[in-house]
């Protein structure tokens, strides 16, 4: 005679059979690891130091990065066949003249921290030192700060500490996205029309026993939130709207290369840049005035480019940007 199982066991049963169909609940994202196939020293226009904090693609192929000392844009310039690529600046966005209507709020310097376009072709910039999110509009050529009520996730904010707030923001599929760093670090979600906060959530890379997850930058590509972890030294591709990890891109290797690894000792995380295409990984280092390892007298930051391995190589666009030179 067929009996039903006891309540207890009928339920262990229904866990089971949903983790099978749930990866996710089996701790079976797929996991990859990234390999660079080539590097670029990236020369700054003037003799000084440049921590290298964002990375965006724009739909042209410009790549742009920022620095977390000014909000000033510069565009990465290709060198023919070497691994130097130059630092010029871009001057349409957050320039000087665009900002100085924000002057008598602002303390201190900008603290760049990250860069975004939205669908509409605008620019985001978060700032760290004041938590602010800053928007340049080319229709009108202006910038402004966006007035968002930040008190549904102020829990999650330090109170004194002005170099633990917001590391990178994306925006795509109606939000826009905040990284606030540590601690404690928590992903922040917008509603882009009308900038409610409609969410937030901590996504974690698998294994981790942290007590904080650490977020250093923010990229929206291919319907997905992609997620920098300076610390744990990886890549997550994210579902919002599921708070789910969909995959994990392990860099490692790539940052632990002793060619192009930073310090003459071991060194925390140093990756702050993140852009996802079609065909690469590209991350960019903030050294913080850190030499190289093999040439500790060279703090110039490092850009490199990982080969996707979650899907076949495909052809760069005509005005991808970067030829393909040595990696040495």
């Amino acid at each position: 005679m067929h009996r039903r199982p006891p309540l207890l066991l009928a339920c262990v049963l229904a866990a089971g059979r949903a983790a099978a169909a749930d990866p996710a609940a089996m701790n079976l994202v797929p996991r990859h690891a990234l390999q660079a196939d080539a590097r670029w020293l990236l020369q700054p226009p003037r003799a000084e130091r440049f921590d290298a904090s964002a990375l965006l693609h724009l739909p042209d192929g410009t790549l742009l990065t920022v620095s977390d000392r000014g909000a000033d844009l510069f565009r990465i310039a290709f060198r023919a066949v070497t691994n130097v690529a130059d630092l010029v600046p871009w001057p349409r966005a957050f320039t000087p003249a665009q900002l100085a209507p924000l002057a008598p709020r602002k303390r201190g310097r900008y603290d760049a921290e990250g860069l975004a376009r939205d669908e509409a072709g605008r620019l985001y910039l978060c700032e760290e030192a004041d938590r602010w999110l800053l928007r340049w509009d080319p229709a009108t050529d202006a910038v402004e700060r966006l007035a968002v009520d930040w008190a549904p996730v102020r829990r999650w904010f330090h109170p004194t500490d002005r170099n633990a707030s917001f590391e990178g923001v994306a925006a795509g599929g109606g939000k826009i996205f905040v990284a606030n760093e540590r601690q404690t670090g928590r992903l922040i979600v917008l509603e882009a029309a009308t900038l409610r906060i409609v969410d937030d959530f901590a996504p974690r890379p698998s294994g981790s026993t942290a007590a904080d997850t650490r977020y250093s930058d923010l990229c929206w590509a291919e319907d997905s939130l992609w997620v920098l972890l300076r610390d744990a030294r990886k890549v997550l591709r994210v579902d919002p709207a599921a708070r789910r990890v969909l995959a994990e891109f392990d860099y490692g290797a790539v940052e632990r290369d002793p060619a192009w690894a930073y310090g003459a000792v071991h060194a925390p995380g140093l990756m702050e840049g993140l852009s996802v295409t079609a065909d690469a990984f590209w991350l960019v280092t903030d050294n913080n005035g850190l030499g190289r390892r093999a040439d500790l007298s060279d703090a110039r930051p490092t850009l490199f480019r990982c080969p996707r391995p979650d899907r076949p190589a495909v052809p760069a666009a005509p005005g991808a940007a970067g030829p393909a030179p040595a990696a040495r």
